[in-house]
């Protein structure tokens, strides 16, 4: 071969092998900045394992502070109603608790007195205590919630089938009350005899049956 040839493949096979340093550089700079981010984002991680626990921890006592407040006045105006509508000294409590990072809340009912002795709030009088708990935590629920979201509506359909007749015009006064003070509608439907809501029913309607239409709406109040 000759020698002019030879240099010219030289000279080629110098600029190819520049060609791939620069390469192998520019791969290598990449790669050691890369590394770097990576380092970085894995000492961030650390540091937030670190932390985690002991954040997690204090989020759970806020959690359990501020559910705290808020039960604290759910369980006085839950165990007033007890009082009012039952008519016995009663309290409603609830027991707290933070499982899987949640907050668990079962709510109990004690009597005066005697507080080692539990009632269960599903059967406590014949079901009476359960439908005064649910209509009042609903009440409690709807009250929270933002007013440009939600409306002020809140339909209870026979709340008071276990309630004693007796008992039905302290249930119905209670509700009334709470409702124009928190400003809320109620729709309450019911079997009980209709002059158990006179006294505080704005309105009240029978339906009647009827043959041909099946019922018929009528306005009683």
């Amino acid at each position: 071969m000759p020698l002019r040839q030879e240099l010219i493949d030289l000279r080629e096979a110098r600029r190819q092998a520049q060609g791939r340093i620069h390469r192998l550089s520019a791969l290598a700079e990449r790669l050691h900045s890369e590394h770097g981010r990576v380092r970085r984002s894995l000492a961030s991680v650390r540091d937030f394992l670190v932390l985690a626990p002991k954040a997690r921890d204090t989020l759970e006592e806020l959690s359990t502070a501020l559910f705290g407040k808020i039960l604290d006045e759910v369980e006085a105006n839950l165990t007033h109603a007890i009082r009012e509508i039952l008519g016995q000294d009663r309290v409603v409590v609830s027991e707290r608790e933070v499982k899987s990072n949640r907050l668990h809340i079962h709510f109990l009912i004690r009597n005066q007195g005697r507080e080692d002795e539990i009632e269960d709030i599903m059967t406590g009088q014949g079901g009476s205590v359960c439908n005064i708990l649910s209509v009042g935590l609903r009440l409690i629920a709807l009250s929270q919630l933002p007013e440009a979201n939600h409306r002020p509506f809140l339909v209870l359909d026979e709340q008071d089938c276990w309630l004693k007749p007796g008992l039905i015009p302290k249930f119905m006064k209670l509700i009334q009350e709470i409702a124009v003070r928190l400003n809320l509608q109620l729709l309450i439907i019911s079997h009980h005899p209709l002059d158990l809501f006179a006294g505080s029913a704005d309105r009240i309607f029978e339906l009647v049956p009827d043959r041909e239409a099946g019922a018929v709406i009528k306005r009683v109040k």
